[in-house]
């Protein structure tokens, strides 16, 4: 297209230069109604091409909450469901911004563009249930790690998160036998998915001596998740136990302590199993963490949805939930733990 426009550029300035001013402009009117024309058929093309290539392979795309690394064993599950079903498109995308708005808008893009089918961890299921039924009216809705079940999704597929806050009491239990006053960190407080791990913390801690007096959110900012951890050791040296409630929470709470000297002093729960926390589970310097299965959440998501979009629904159980289990990490399972993730990443 910019050949042709440079060819008739240059076309004009010659006749200009020939003929005078006035036919110059003859020419270049006459310039302007061909590459205008010449623009709107390369569009028409495009157009024409656009529902043939959408109708070939359907689109199915897994959104996250926001951007972690936590999702890098996500898109591995995609990446392994696209290589037993090459006859769909299959992708994981991120919105710009860890915000409701951010995610509302790639869903809207996504619809436009011919999604059939859109997995999603929604950041605040208490506000977006109208947005969610308009986008469940479009296509086919399932949710992963953070539930909208207020909506009209399809299905579930993810962690019980009150049977992980559980796990983190348990956890919790066995490192303070005698009590501990323990702050929470999460990165989007009205999320489901956190809401429920406190709610399952706090059921798993009634009876103890542990209380949790607070939780800070960081709206996935891991500055301000570091910041929060930072703030509250000088703020209240009473708190002995930290509880990281997102992936990277754990990760922002180590850094924090190591900054302070306080390794080792303070009891650290976390969640998931980032390589830090992993580490930290090895050191001896954090007591355990909740591990959940993103990588199956997006494989078995994944392969779920394309049978649903081409007519199969068998798949989908009555209640609309589909619970991957979640499983404590200690100490004494760490590194058999450690080399299994990475067998599965590899494997991918």
């Amino acid at each position: 297209m910019r050949k042709v426009l440079r060819l008739l550029w240059n076309w004009s300035k010659g006749e200009s230069g020939r003929g005078g001013l006035l036919q110059g402009r003859i020419n270049m009117k006459f310039t302007t109604r061909i590459a205008a024309s010449a623009a709107a058929g390369l569009v028409l093309a495009s157009v024409a091409q656009t529902p043939a290539m959408a109708a070939s392979k359907p689109m199915l795309v897994f959104v996250t909450n926001g951007s972690s690394d936590f999702w890098k064993a996500a898109a591995a599950g995609v990446k392994a469901a696209q290589k037993e079903l090459p006859n769909f498109d299959m992708s994981l995308q991120y919105p710009d911004q860890a915000t409701s708005a951010a995610q509302q808008q790639l869903l809207d893009n996504l619809v436009t563009a011919g999604a059939k089918g859109i997995m999603m961890s929604t950041i605040d299921p208490n506000t977006a249930t109208g947005m969610l039924n308009k986008i469940a009216s479009e296509t086919d809705l399932f949710t992963t790690d953070s539930d909208a079940p207020k909506s009209n999704r399809i299905a579930y597929i993810g962690s019980s998160n009150v049977l992980a806050g559980k796990q983190a009491a348990e956890i919790a239990k066995k490192a303070m036998p005698n009590g501990g006053t323990c702050m929470g960190f999460v990165g989007l407080p009205g999320a489901a998915n956190s809401q429920e791990r406190i709610e399952g913390f706090k059921e798993g801690i009634k009876g103890t001596k542990i209380k949790l007096i607070d939780v800070r959110g960081d709206n996935m900012d891991q500055t301000a998740a570091k910041k929060n951890v930072a703030d509250t050791l000088v703020a209240d040296p009473n708190v002995n136990c930290l509880v990281g409630i997102y992936s990277y929470n754990t990760p922002e709470i180590y850094a924090a302590l190591k900054d302070a000297g306080e390794l080792g002093k303070i009891t650290v729960v976390g969640f998931d199993g980032d390589p830090v926390t992993l580490g930290g589970i090895k050191q001896g310097v954090i007591a355990g963490t909740v591990v959940q299965q993103p990588y199956q959440w997006a494989y078995q998501g994944m392969k779920l949805m394309a049978k649903y979009v081409k007519g199969d629904k068998s798949g989908v159980p009555a209640n609309h939930l589909i619970i991957i289990p979640t499983k404590i990490i200690n100490k004494a399972n760490v590194d058999a733990y450690a080399a299994q993730q990475e067998k599965m990443m590899k494997g991918s």
